[in-house]
C-alpha cells in the first residue's frame, strides 16, 4: 500500500507540473536577424502648474518678538493668497525655524544680539497667468524671500502617451530601413522596454524685475515631454 501511494503521489505531481508548463506561454525563438533599435519620442506643452517658494524672515532682539512678528506677517501672506483664489491644499509650511544672531569679537564668547525666524511657504499655482500679481501682491504683505516659481504640467500623461506613440512609429521606420538595406522584412517585434518620462523641472530662480507701478511679468514657456524606448525586431 505505502508502494502504491507513493506511485500515485509521483503521478499526481507530474500531471500538476505538466499541467503548470502548459499555463506558461512560451517565447518563440528568433529564428531570423535580431535588431536592437533605441528611439525616442518627445511633445512639448504649456505648463499649467506653477510651484513657489515663499519666506518671511523677521529679526528682534527676542525669541518671542521675532516669532510674533514673523507670524504677523505670514498670516497676511496666507491671507493675501486666499483672496488670491488659491486653495488650502496648495498652501504648504514647508519650514519653520528660529536662530539666535550673535556678536563675535577677539578673545570675547559669543554674545547674542537677537534672534531671526523664518517661516517658508510651498505654494502652488492652479492658474499660472496670475503668477506674477500674487508674486507682487505677496511682497506688499512682508514675504521677503522668494523661490522660483518652477513651472509644470500637472497631468501628463496624455503627452506622455503621444510621445510613445512618436517613439514607436520612429522605430518601427528605422526597422523598416535597415531590414529593406538588408534585403530582409520585419517579421514582429521580440520585445520592448521605456526609459525617461516626465519629471518636473529642476528649481529655477527668477529675478523679478519691474519697473514703477509695473506688475512681474514671468515667462512660462514650454516643458518638454518625451520617452526612449528599446525595441527589439526580429528580420526575415
Amino acid at each position: 500500500m505505502k508502494i502504491g501511494s507513493i506511485s500515485v503521489a509521483a503521478v499526481a505531481a507530474a500531471t500538476l507540473a505538466q499541467a503548470a508548463l502548459a499555463d506558461t506561454p512560451a517565447t518563440a525563438p528568433i529564428i531570423g536577424t535580431r535588431l536592437e533599435i533605441s528611439a525616442e519620442g518627445s511633445v512639448t506643452r504649456p505648463p499649467d502648474v506653477a510651484t513657489l517658494s515663499a519666506g518671511v524672515v523677521t529679526q528682534a532682539p527676542s525669541a518671542a518678538e521675532a516669532m510674533a512678528q514673523n507670524a504677523k506677517r505670514m498670516a497676511a501672506a496666507v491671507a493675501a493668497l486666499r483672496r488670491a483664489g488659491v486653495a488650502d491644499r496648495d498652501i504648504r509650511t514647508a519650514s519653520l525655524s528660529l536662530q539666535p544672531q550673535y556678536r563675535y569679537a577677539d578673545n570675547q564668547p559669543p554674545a547674542v544680539t537677537g534672534y531671526q525666524a523664518s517661516n517658508q511657504l510651498s505654494v502652488t499655482f492652479h492658474d499660472i497667468a496670475r503668477t506674477g500679481a500674487i508674486l507682487d501682491a505677496l511682497v506688499a504683505q512682508g514675504v521677503n524671500q522668494i523661490s522660483g516659481p518652477n513651472f509644470a504640467l500637472d497631468h501628463p500623461e496624455a503627452a506622455l502617451d503621444e510621445a510613445r506613440v512618436q517613439a514607436m512609429a520612429s522605430a518601427r521606420a528605422r526597422a523598416e530601413v535597415y531590414a529593406r538595406a538588408a534585403g530582409l522584412g520585419v517579421k514582429r517585434i521580440v520585445a520592448i522596454s521605456e526609459s525617461g518620462g516626465y519629471a518636473p523641472p529642476a528649481p529655477r530662480v527668477f529675478m523679478m524685475a519691474r519697473a514703477k507701478d509695473a506688475a512681474t511679468d514671468l515667462q512660462p514657456g514650454e516643458e518638454k515631454i518625451g520617452v526612449t524606448l528599446q525595441v527589439t525586431f526580429e528580420l526575415q
